[in-house]
């Protein structure tokens, strides 16, 4: 068919897969939508019920479809992998989504050369690094979703906390997409007022013992993805609006500064190891990444993350 712009491909149509193109559907930023999965079945059963609702949207194209039919895209966005089994480690499911992507990159690479590259897939520091090593891609070319739906959930937490609209929320969590992940407390502002001074006229801070609230948010935003699956098998909506959000900076050229994780190279010493950081992401993928002035606590943490994410990245290969 006919080349719709933008163009915008989501290489898998797993749950997070058609959350995505769901809400990107929705919103109207891409023009078409072309899903790519191995199980065509599937794909096709879910374009068809996707593209039912099309009268009913801004004008996109849904399109089931293969490697060469992903020419000419502005943005490609990976949820393609294989899923954790019970009992494996996460440097198995690591080492085994690499070779997925040693399989899958060089496809992408032959049909849309020049597009940015969104990874999405499981653990998304380790997969982005190996996207970009094996694509050969310029480092601000390739980027994964990062902590962009960990921060969410902390604005939304601290928000719910505060009863102020989350938009007025400005906190991140940073460093790895997991476990060694960490809340910047230092930065997090309400209404462009430090928490620290915010809390000091909150109409309810009287009766709020901020350390011990603020240490509940923090564990809960941590263990919101274990929770989620626990009672429904898997995380998809949050992640799929968040790469919406991702999707919007890049292919509107926004400059919006999103924590996405890409190739750090300097900051606090750090090299040659993919983290979130906030980042000014436009239609060339990532501008430049904002160098937050950290307090001690902070700088400790993100060196941890850093360390943990590179030792999965040597036990990957690379």
């Amino acid at each position: 068919m006919e080349h719709l712009k933008p163009k915008v491909p989501i290489i898998g149509c797993g749950n997070v897969g058609m959350r995505f193109a769901y809400a990107l559907m929705i919103r109207g930023i891409a023009r078409q939508i072309t899903i790519v999965d191995l199980d065509r079945d599937r794909l096709e059963g879910e374009v068809m019920d996707l593209s039912h609702g099309e009268p009913y949207t801004s004008p996109v194209a849904v399109v089931a479809g293969d490697y060469p039919d992903i020419e000419g895209s502005d943005l490609v966005v990976i949820t393609a992998g294989r899923k954790q089994k019970p009992g494996q480690s996460r440097l198995d499911l690591a080492k085994d989504n690499v070779e997925v992507f040693r399989a899958m990159i060089p496809q992408i690479m032959a049909h849309a050369p020049d597009a940015i590259m969104l990874v999405v897939t499981n653990p998304v520091d380790v997969l982005a690094y190996a996207a970009y090593k094996i694509s050969g891609k310029p480092p601000n070319a390739v980027m994964s979703s990062g902590t962009v739906l960990d921060t969410a959930r902390f604005r939304f937490l601290l928000s719910r906390h505060c009863n102020v609209d989350p938009h007025n929320i400005h906190a991140y969590f940073l460093g790895e997409h997991g476990d060694s992940e960490f809340a910047v407390w230092s930065k997090a502002m309400i209404g462009g007022v430090l928490f620290t001074e915010y809390c000091a006229v909150c109409p309810s801070g009287k009766f709020c013992d901020r350390k011990d609230h603020f240490r509940q948010i923090y564990d809960e935003v941590r263990k919101s993805a274990y929770a989620i699956i626990e009672k429904k098998g898997e995380t998809s909506y949050g992640i799929g609006l968040a790469l919406v959000r991702i999707a919007q900076a890049i292919i509107n050229d926004e400059n919006a500064i999103l924590p996405v994780s890409s190739l750090v190279n300097g900051y606090l010493n750090e090299r040659d190891v993919f983290l979130s950081l906030p980042a000014i992401v436009n239609k060339n993928g990532i501008r430049n990444i904002l160098a937050l002035d950290l307090d001690k606590g902070e700088q400790g943490a993100f060196k941890n993350s850093a360390a943990a994410v590179r030792k999965v990245i040597k036990d990957c290969g690379f």
